[in-house]
């Protein structure tokens, strides 16, 4: 099974991907029940913060429910730190030969990005059929993705960079978008304070755009 089959049984089959960035090793855990208890199960740890490696290990450790990967994957080295840390996927922000090379050793399944027709092209041509399109909104978000759909019908995306809650119906109203990944459910506000009600009850709102996905 190709790594990207894997992401995209991974990933693909929920509509938002929490896009979590950890400053604080203490609020990982509680962040990660608050999201998984609002039904988003699958969650993307980004290698943002020195604690970030730590924060999938504490996760993994303590929230049993919860699928976590890894993103902001930019450099070879990750892949390994990141499969050790005991995340099951990796995201990142572009696609590199070096890159490309080190998922194909890794156990993880990796989403690379493209934001342009020939980088869709390319990783499609390297056996990557799932896709993240980043950053959605700058590089042209839905008119992009839909004039992209006639003559690539067969890649499909989860779109990532400037999507909220009233943007993500659309991208998922896409015949070629599986998921969207975004911050709003748990931004650095929410967490600072600790505010686990409200990340739960976005999280439901979030998790219940499933049914957008109907095609």
């Amino acid at each position: 099974m190709s790594h990207s089959v894997t992401a995209l049984t991974l990933i693909g089959t929920v509509p938002v991907i929490p896009v979590i960035v950890v400053d604080d090793l203490a609020t990982a855990v509680p962040l990660a029940r608050a999201l998984v208890e609002g039904g988003l199960r699958v969650l993307e740890v980004t290698l943002r913060t020195p604690v970030a490696l730590d924060a999938v290990r504490a996760i993994r450790a303590e929230v049993p429910d919860a699928t976590v990967g890894v993103g902001s994957v930019i450099e070879p080295r990750q892949f390994a730190l990141a499969a050790g840390a005991g995340a099951v996927f990796a995201v990142s922000p572009g696609a590199t030969p070096s890159l490309i090379e080190a998922a194909g050793d890794s156990p993880m399944a990796w989403l690379p990005a493209a934001q342009t027709v020939s980088e869709v092209l390319a990783l499609r041509a390297a056996g990557y059929r799932f896709q993240k399109f980043f950053p959605a909104e700058a590089a042209g978000g839905v008119a992009f993705l839909r004039s992209l759909a006639g003559p690539v019908p067969d890649v499909h995306f989860c779109p990532t960079g400037g999507i909220d809650l009233g943007r993500a119906p659309t991208y998922l109203g896409l015949p070629t978008v599986r998921c969207v990944g975004g911050s709003w459910m748990c931004g650095a506000a929410l967490v600072r304070e600790q505010r686990w009600d409200d990340i739960r009850t976005q999280a439901k709102e979030a998790a219940a755009l499933r049914t957008a996905q109907a095609k």
